[in-house]
């Protein structure tokens, strides 16, 4: 039976790069599934469709596809309509698209299989907003990591920066601080710690401190 690890928390905590090492560590498969609403906000911004509840919306989806494949080193590379846009979807604009086209509800249908299925088939560290609560309740380990708002939007400045993008880190901060707002009040599976999940802050913690915390947590409940 393969084993799920549900990782919740808001933007900017740390989620992607933490669980990608912790599943590194434990031989597990890395499950963006961020990445999957910011593959879908990308074809949404191509074709000018706004993301709330709609026929444009609904028309949008019968006409992509969305795929998560994983390189010989394990990293997922997320493609849609057979063109890796891995890269294209780590931008501030993708990030927030991602924020508002998650809370359409056909969206979220659109991609609930895919997750559930490959959870079936791995052991996975799964990450998102709702796996816990909806993707994955039945999780054996359900973690939500958090860290202060300042603390999210610094590692995320520092992170664009180290990357070449010319950004501000108040207006990183003020990215961080809406999507947060957007992501806990939104109507369909708002961002809140699942029943049952181990709470985890890093806002005092380095990242290989978070990595070590978040391994100890799994191992300690499988």
């Amino acid at each position: 039976m393969s084993i799920a690890v549900a990782l919740d928390g808001p933007a900017g905590a740390g989620k992607s790069s933490i669980a990608k090492r912790a599943a590194k560590a434990l031989d597990f498969i890395y499950v963006d599934t961020g990445a999957l609403y910011r593959t879908i906000g990308l074809a949404a911004t191509r074709k000018g469709v706004e993301a709330k509840p709609s026929e444009e919306v609904e028309n949008l989806l019968s006409k992509i596809k969305v795929d998560l494949t994983f390189n010989d080193s394990g990293e997922q590379v997320v493609l849609l309509n057979g063109e890796d846009v891995s890269g294209l979807i780590r931008t501030p604009e993708a990030s927030m698209m991602a924020s508002k086209i998650s809370a359409v509800p056909s969206v979220r249908e659109y991609l609930l299989d895919l997750q559930r299925n490959i959870a079936k088939s791995h052991d996975v560290i799964m990450d998102g907003r709702d796996i816990g609560t909806v993707v994955l309740p039945d999780a054996q380990v359900k973690i939500f990591l958090t860290a202060s708002p300042e603390a999210r939007a610094e590692r995320r400045y520092k992170e664009l920066c180290e990357k070449g993008m010319n950004v501000k880190y108040e207006d990183v901060l003020n990215d961080v601080i809406q999507r947060d707002y957007n992501d806990t009040h939104r109507e369909t599976a708002p961002l809140k710690p699942s029943e049952g999940c181990v709470m985890v802050d890093t806002t005092e913690l380095d990242f290989e401190q978070s990595v070590e915390k978040i391994v100890s947590v799994i191992k300690e409940n499988i």
